[in-house]
């Protein structure tokens, strides 16, 4: 008898719902402390005068920067069925210059759940994307995360 599995109608229940969104003004001194704070000495992300005689006419953010722009709470707590958790990582897609004056509106939402067999046993893989859009209602970037969580194995006796 296979054994069941551990995604539950609950949990499915949460696919596709978006956090409550967050709206961050990208202010320029925020983006040259980022950009400093990472050591990118871009000037288009740094220098004025650079940035506006560049590609963007102002100064733009460099990518990391959205690690710092956070989604609104989720609308319910997801219900973990494991107490551990891993960082399955993170991928961007970017589709905008996020620019010294831009209103960005942040979302999240878990769009995928599967689980899988592993030395850890039962892993469950939940995958959110987060999406980044400018006042213009143009999707900037997404991110999709990975976390995995997965229970404690029991060791033999």
């Amino acid at each position: 008898m296979p054994d069941e599995s551990v995604i539950s109608n609950e949990m499915r229940a949460h696919l596709d719902v978006e956090s409550d969104p967050i709206t961050y003004d990208v202010e320029k001194g925020a983006v040259i402390k980022f950009a400093q704070a990472i050591g990118d000495s871009n000037p288009l992300f740094q220098d004025e005068t650079a940035a506006r005689n560049g590609p963007y006419g102002v100064i733009v953010a460099p990518p990391t920067f959205l690690r710092s722009l956070i989604a609104g709470e989720a609308k319910s707590e997801f219900p973990r069925p494991f107490p551990n958790n891993l960082d399955g990582g993170s991928e961007y897609e970017f589709f905008q210059p996020i620019r010294v004056g831009d209103r960005i509106t942040v979302t999240k939402a878990i769009v995928e759940l599967t689980e899988r067999q592993g030395r850890l046993g039962t892993m469950l893989f939940t995958t959110a994307e987060t999406r980044y859009v400018n006042q213009l209602g143009q999707l900037a970037a997404t991110q999709r995360t990975t976390g995995i969580s997965y229970a404690t194995p029991v060791e033999e006796e």
